[in-house]
């Protein structure tokens, strides 16, 4: 029965289901890194507060979640996203961007939030205090725990919104593998079936 597998479409469905089932191993990888993660986060919370850095830090060390105090020496520019304020509601956060110092990265401040996401934002820097959260643009930004006039406090960042769905994509990939393994044996067994028929 061996000499009358299909050589190429065994090795084909072969392949594919080891890549399916290698992928799915990497995603418990990263779950468990993920884990680790969100454990830092966690601890992070706890910590005394910090300077917010000013300097470059690489990715892995980015202190985010902590609680921190900066201060904006001049806002450059504003920009605002999807966001929440405490109590929940869907809006658009404001963040103004600012300079530092003569170097460095500057500093992203989430100042507040907004039903409308042009609103006017009338705060001229200075010392700011809130915590680190993760920033698309900037890599992380202080979300304030105070707001200037016309916004509101932002929602203040929370792990809860971070997920780890990397156990599901396995269960996802192993179930992937499996399906073609069973798919294909089927249509082998009705291959080898025929032909053992038609002899």
């Amino acid at each position: 029965m061996i000499r009358k597998l299909p050589l190429l479409a065994t090795s084909v469905v072969g392949l594919a289901v080891a890549v399916m089932i290698g992928l799915g191993i990497w995603q418990l990888q990263r779950a468990a890194e993920k884990d680790q993660l969100l454990d830092r986060y966690r601890a992070a919370q706890n910590l005394p507060p910090i300077s917010f850095p000013t300097t470059p830090i690489h990715s892995d060390r980015l202190p985010l979640f902590r609680h921190s105090t900066g201060v904006c020496l001049r806002p450059v520019s504003k920009r605002s996203t999807a966001g929440r304020n405490r109590a929940g509601d869907p809006g658009y956060v404001q963040i103004v961007d600012c300079s530092t110092g003569i170097e460095g990265p500057g500093m992203s401040v989430e100042v507040g939030w907004s039903k409308n996401p042009n609103v006017a934002v009338n705060w001229p820097g200075g010392p700011v205090s809130g915590i680190i959260a993760p920033d698309s643009r900037s890599r992380m930004r202080l979300v304030a725990a105070t707001a200037p006039p016309g916004l509101e406090p932002s929602a203040p960042p929370s792990i809860a919104q971070i997920p780890n769905n990397h156990r599901s994509y396995a269960v996802q990939w192993f179930l992937f593998a499996l399906i073609a393994a069973v798919i294909y044996a089927l249509a082998l067994r009705k291959k080898l079936n025929d032909e053992a028929n038609k002899a």
